[in-house]
């Protein structure tokens, strides 16, 4: 198969979907990888490494797109690139349509075949290609939530851990799955008081169990989010339903019971939200102020250190990568639930339901595909 490397271009995005290493292991079972010029430079990569690994390198985003069989990317195909995907080709990215309408329809009409990391889904329900992705966005929102807890930052100047004599801060954190548990292990370790809220009794058990004791547990609902919201210093949304919007966990009249220079982050700014006064953000322009509360989206995160965040994805999604490459999509997809699950919208057809129930669109049976 002829596998293809686009350079990112969306806003402040460093991370590239293959490694050198990534090269080596595809070339040697005969496929042709072709990366984009200094694709790989903000990650660290150079395009010699690339060249040694077996790649070549083409010099355009464009010769790019129409050389690949299958596109490889982080993130999700923004506007410029909308006309460059083609009918019959398999894109295998990040995609998180249901929380942006205009992709989703661009990438109907384009006629190609979008398989998202985020929603291949393992038979015990844990997500294998957002997994990494999570780990660093729940340990980078505590990094960021510190840091415009600042006063010269709009934050409330408070320090995170405090210091002998003076409380430390306390951080709120909106879900106990692989995001919110890497949060609380960040927050904890800096020696913040932490609650996790979660709808899933067994999994506040385990969270429970685990963690350090400056780490508490409640059940998540409506009221005791109101209960909590005006006495904590930081506030993360980890709320996840694959392949679908996120719901709204904290609204727009909850900011009202907050303190002057609370912060939120909203991880799942990228599904959709759960704050719902959030909308992404850049790490250009990482944050706005509404009713004196500081808010946090950036929608790519673990691109703000893409070494880390790159390696990490390789190493998620290669194995599918290969498999893909292999058999073909077709084949694939058949042979593993985990892939077929990944398949959102084919040769124009939605086959995602949470991606159909999100707009309103047609939904089509992936098996009529397979």
């Amino acid at each position: 198969m002829i596998i293809g490397v686009p350079k990112e271009i969306k806003n402040n995005e460093n991370r590239v979907a293959l490694t050198p290493s990534g090269v080596v292991e595809l070339t040697k079972r005969g496929h042709e990888v072709y990366v984009q010029s200094t694709a790989g430079d903000g990650s660290g990569f150079s395009d010699d490494a690339y060249t040694n690994a077996g790649a070549q390198i083409l010099p355009t985003i464009e010769a790019t797109y129409e050389k690949a069989e299958m596109i490889m990317k982080v993130k999700e195909p923004i506007e410029p690139e909308y006309k460059l995907c083609k009918k019959d080709q398999l894109l295998f990215t990040y995609f998180h349509f249901a929380s942006y309408e205009p992709l989703t329809r661009a990438m109907i009409d384009s006629g190609a075949v979008c398989l998202a990391y985020e929603t291949v889904e393992k038979e015990d329900r844990s997500l294998p290609l957002l997994v990494p992705m999570s780990e660093v966005a729940g340990r980078m929102s505590i990094q960021e939530g510190a840091k415009y807890l600042e006063k010269p930052l709009k934050g409330r100047g408070i320090l995170l851990g405090g210091v002998p004599g003076v409380r430390p801060a306390k951080v709120m954190i909106l879900g106990g799955g692989v995001v919110g548990t890497n949060a609380a292990k960040m927050a904890a370790g800096m020696g913040a008081d932490v609650t996790i809220l979660d709808l899933n009794l067994p999994r506040l058990r385990y969270l429970d169990d685990v963690m350090p004791a400056n780490v508490n547990t409640y059940m998540s609902s409506e009221y005791h989010i109101r209960e909590l919201i005006g006495s904590h210093d930081l506030i993360i949304g980890a709320v996840l339903i694959p392949g679908a919007k996120a719901p709204s966990l904290i609204t727009r009249d909850m900011l009202k019971e907050m303190r002057p220079g609370t912060v939120l982050v909203d991880v799942a700014v990228d599904q959709g939200g759960c704050i719902e006064t959030c909308k992404p953000t850049t790490h250009q322009d990482p944050i706005f102020i509404i009713d004196d509360v500081v808010h946090y989206c950036v929608a790519n995160m673990p691109g703000a250190v893409p070494y880390t965040s790159t390696l990490a994805l390789t190493n998620a999604t290669l194995p599918y990568a290969i498999d893909l490459a292999n058999k073909g999509w077709k084949k694939a997809c058949q042979d593993s639930k985990e892939l077929r699950l990944g398949l959102n919208v084919i040769n124009g057809e939605v086959v995602y339901k949470g991606v159909s129930d999100a707009f309103g669109l047609p939904y089509t049976d992936v098996m009529n595909f397979l």
